[in-house]
């Protein structure tokens, strides 16, 4: 008796070999140095998600704001600080390992630049002076989407698993979607475990300010110098910014512009000074 043949497979319509999608480049960088706690632990929230370059100071370079190297010689070496990473160390500023990241190491734009973990606050008038948010809003300026990311705790001991967990998670939200080529974000994380934090706040930007205060000293040749102290000062009582978010167990997200025109100003003085 003959045997039955099988019927033969059906075939599908439309392609049969899916178009793999462009891995996106991942520029790391940070102001406490290429081997900070923070910026390993930022590499590895971000690890698996594109291709990593790492380009971060030599040396800690907190508080340079948006400060570029322009006396002294630009050098770049490579580290091997991360298993399976490029990475290298830069003895310019983080705005200036930025510069050269771009020119000199990627030869072309990265798909996104993310900047940290920094140990502190960076929130309200601190985005100002932070070396952290500087290498990320030079980024911006060169139409990168980027992102600062800021641990609320000062420890070289801190425990960046919630910052992880939320570095990974918004770095994931910034790449699946279009946004404005140049998007900043400054991104706070409060000193909570994991579990204890009660999600994201998109905030604006709290007024704020140190009060200052310099304490004066004599050095061992009697001659005087300062030593510069001060202590925050909040004076917005608002609860949509993100110093109350933090306060209240929110991990703060604030969309920052380096446009620092006063529009509001600019119109009351086009009809008045003429």
């Amino acid at each position: 008796m003959p045997t039955k043949k099988k019927a033969a497979p059906a075939v599908k319509s439309g392609p049969t070999v899916k178009t793999r999608k462009k891995e996106p480049v991942i520029l790391v960088t940070n102001d406490d140095g290429v081997t900070a706690p923070g910026i390993q632990n930022l590499v590895e929230a971000v690890r698996g998600l594109g291709k990593v370059v790492v380009v971060a100071p030599d040396k800690p370079q907190s508080g340079m704001g948006h400060a570029i190297t322009i006396g002294s010689p630009l050098r770049l070496s490579p580290v091997s600080v991360y298993e399976g990473i490029e990475a290298y160390q830069c003895t310019g500023t983080p705005v200036a390992c930025v510069k050269l990241a771009v020119d000199k190491v990627l030869h072309r734009q990265p798909d996104i630049c993310v900047s940290g973990i920094n140990h502190g606050a960076n929130h309200s008038i601190n985005v100002i002076y932070s070396g952290t948010m500087s290498a990320a809003m030079e980024a911006a300026i060169e139409s990168i989407p980027s992102i600062g990311f800021s641990l609320l705790d000062y420890s070289i001991e801190a425990d960046f698993t919630a910052a992880r967990a939320y570095a990974r998670r918004i770095t994931e939200l910034v790449l699946a979607q279009k946004f404005d080529k140049h998007l900043l974000l400054n991104v706070n994380i409060p000193r909570l475990p994991l579990e204890e934090i009660r999600g994201m706040k998109v905030c604006r930007q709290a007024y704020a300010k140190y009060e200052e205060d310099f304490i004066e000293r004599k050095d061992p040749h009697n001659r005087m110098y300062y030593w510069l102290t001060g202590e925050f000062q909040n004076f917005d009582k608002g609860k949509d910014t993100d110093v109350w978010a933090l306060e209240n167990g929110y991990v703060s997200v604030v969309p920052v512009q380096f446009d620092l025109t006063n529009y509001v100003l600019k119109s009351k003085l086009e009809k008045s000074w003429k």
